[in-house]
This record gives C-alpha cells, sequence and structure tokens, in this order.
C-alpha cells in the first residue's frame, strides 16, 4: 500500500519518469504534471485517501471525460451531419461513445497497462478499458484544457473510427433492431425462454425468437440478455435482405 500512496506523490523517482513516458506517448503532448493521471489510472480497491479524506480513484474523471467527450462528439455530428434531425445525430453520437466502441479504444491504448489496483485486471470487468479511457480525457481536459481535450478525441476517436456512412449502417443492438421492425410491420413476436438442459457449471438461458409463429433465431448464453441479442442477432441475417427500417 505504501508503494501505491508513494506512486499517486509528485515525485521524480524512476516510476514516475517511466509513466510520464508512456502518458506523453499516448496523448502526444507534454503534461503539466503527474498527480491527475495518476488519479485517472488509480482504482477505488486501493482505498487511498486525500488530505480531506476523500477516496481517490479514475471515477470523477471517468463522469468528467465522458461528458467533454459527448460535447465535441456532438459538435463533431452537428457540423458534419447537417441532414440529421435529433433522433439521427442522437443515434448515431450513442454508436460512436457506446461502451463496446470506448471499451475498444481503450485496449488499443493499452490503458490496463497503467492501472494501479489491488484487484487482478482481468477481474475488473469488461468495461475497464471504456472506464480508464474517459477517464484519461478528464485528466486532459484538467490538465491541458479543453482545446487538447478536443484535439486528442478528434485523433483517437474521430480520425481513427468515424465514418458517418458506415456508421449509420453499424447495429447497436440486433433485438431492438428486429422487435422495431417486427412492429413497423405489425408482426407479432416474442422472446421464449426455454428450460436449460446443458450439463455446463455455469447456469445458460435457451431462447426462442419466435415472429409471426415461426422460430426466427435461437441462442444459449450465460445471461438472459444475451441469449435474446444472439437470437436477435440470427434472426437478422435470416431477414436481411427483406427488412427496412
Amino acid at each position: 500500500m505504501k508503494f501505491f500512496k508513494h506512486i499517486l506523490n509528485e515525485s521524480r523517482s524512476q516510476t514516475d519518469g517511466i509513466f510520464f513516458q508512456k502518458i506523453q506517448k499516448i496523448i502526444k503532448v507534454k503534461p503539466n504534471g503527474l498527480a491527475v493521471y495518476k488519479q485517472a489510472f488509480t482504482h477505488r480497491s486501493l482505498k487511498i485517501q486525500n488530505e480531506d479524506g476523500r477516496y481517490i480513484s479514475y471515477e470523477r474523471l471517468e463522469f468528467l471525460g465522458d461528458s467533454i467527450l459527448g460535447a465535441v462528439i456532438s459538435t463533431y455530428l452537428f457540423e458534419n451531419a447537417p441532414h440529421g434531425d435529433e433522433g439521427y445525430l442522437t443515434k448515431m453520437r450513442s454508436k460512436i461513445v457506446s461502451r463496446k466502441n470506448l471499451n475498444i479504444l481503450g485496449e488499443r491504448l493499452n490503458l490496463t497497462d497503467l492501472i494501479l489496483s489491488d484487484i487482478p485486471t482481468e477481474k475488473l470487468g469488461k468495461n475497464i478499458n471504456g472506464n480508464l479511457f474517459e477517464a484519461l480525457i478528464g485528466a486532459i481536459y484538467v490538465d491541458k484544457g479543453f482545446k487538447a481535450c478536443e484535439t486528442f478525441i478528434y485523433k483517437k476517436v474521430i480520425r481513427e473510427d468515424v465514418d458517418l456512412v458506415k456508421l449509420e449502417k453499424r447495429v447497436m443492438s440486433y433485438k431492438s433492431l428486429m422487435i422495431e421492425w417486427c412492429q413497423k410491420n405489425k408482426f407479432t413476436f416474442e422472446f421464449v425462454v426455454e428450460d436449460d438442459q446443458g450439463k455446463d457449471e455455469e447456469k445458460h438461458f435457451s431462447v426462442k425468437l419466435i415472429i409471426n409463429n415461426e422460430v426466427s433465431g435461437k441462442a444459449r448464453e450465460t445471461s438472459k440478455k444475451r441469449a435474446e441479442e444472439k437470437a436477435s442477432q440470427r434472426a437478422y441475417f435470416t431477414f436481411q435482405n427483406s427488412m427496412s427500417i
């Protein structure tokens, strides 16, 4: 624990030097200080407190980064998709800042290599990369200001990942897509959860998507939500040539 407390203090240690180099390589500018970046990669499991007795973790910076990311992406879409109404802009922004997409962006930067935690990285949850990515954005804002933060988002998010034509075709939820299609065409549909007959140690759910009294897709997964999504995806591939939303 003393080691991690030392890491959070501004110093000229070898560890700080390595951390500084890694941060500079990621954000492409020289940090003014390290404290806020160390906070951006500190997990609450360390239970480190500041002088006011508040626990230090990346979560406050994650909140800030989420807001800034949303603002920058919203501005970009407003300026580059003049044909889009509010619904279109909202849907496109959701695709860009989806948790799945942010996790991918965080993975590209190997952000978990920098995390300080008492919990093994593999047990920090599937969204840790996205959380750290947003926290890093928050740290850049605190350290360098909005313009530097905007530049980082343009380089790492918009230029590398945003193609409006391709984005329009990206499906965020096959379940939502199939429900919308069925409702639009007045088709009957239901998701049927069946007793799972598998012998796995972990509980599984078997789900069928029935459209107009016919099984259109079925799947088996470790959660009902994932099973419904996978069954919907398989139904989508069956009907995609005749679908129009």
